[in-house]
């Protein structure tokens, strides 16, 4: 299950394109205006975005080259009924990490759509990750700091690979709470701050080692290098 933005100004179209990503198991948002996708994610994080490219008042382009500047990482595809060898490839060079040509068609989406998140490292196939000081081992759930095991709780565990994974980006509430507790929205319970706080001090996030776990005001958390990394 990943967390997907459609962003197509049509609404057939988005109402389509959602209901076969939802039927595949995924969660999305869709918005028909660029500015809307603009508010949404600066509230919100998501695990891969779709772009139409002929989009009123802020162009796809202007979209993506948006994202880019502040989240190098989050996979991009453009939906564009352009088939053109230079404007996909201007398009593939201004940091889409894929494009499909419309009008959709249902299995080759959902499999560009997978392709794109194996390819990005939303399938869980890698087995490691390595933070300065810090290693999570995948398959075992194991987190350890200066090669000494922490002492966590599986959802401390879950919620620190969805934070490291995504190191200097804004993880939102509801992301986590959808990821972590399978719950749509953002109930009203301090759970996640608690279990926050906890995994904060777990792995001493507090930039002593280079890294520093922010709350970010009413939106989420974020991992962020301090001086020291």
């Amino acid at each position: 299950m990943i967390r997907v933005l459609l962003v197509e100004d049509d609404p057939i179209q988005l109402r389509l394109a959602t209901s076969w990503l939802e039927e595949a198991g995924h969660l999305v948002s869709g918005q028909t205006r660029a500015a809307a996708a603009i508010k949404q994610m600066q509230r919100e994080s998501f695990d891969l975005v779709v772009v139409d490219w002929m989009l009123p008042e802020i162009s796809g382009e202007d979209l993506l080259r948006w994202i880019r500047s502040r989240q190098r990482r989050l996979p991009v595809m453009f939906a564009t009924a352009r088939d053109e060898e230079e404007e996909i490839a201007s398009i593939l060079q201004l940091g889409a990490d894929d494009y499909i040509v419309k009008p959709l068609r249902r299995l080759e989406f959902l499999a560009r759509i997978d392709a794109l998140a194996r390819r990005s490292g939303l399938d869980n196939e890698a087995t490691r990750i390595e933070l300065g000081p810090y290693a999570i081992d995948l398959p075992t759930r194991t987190i350890t700091l200066d090669g000494k095991t922490a002492n966590m709780t599986p959802r401390m565990v879950e919620i620190a690979i969805m934070l490291f994974r995504r190191h200097g980006e804004l993880v939102s509430r509801a992301h986590l709470y959808e990821h972590i507790w399978g719950v749509a929205g953002e109930p009203n319970t301090r759970t996640l701050d608690t279990h926050v706080s906890r995994l904060r001090n777990a792995l001493q996030l507090d930039g002593r080692h280079g890294w520093r776990l922010a709350a970010i005001y009413q939106h989420g958390y974020r991992l962020e290098k301090t001086a020291t990394a």
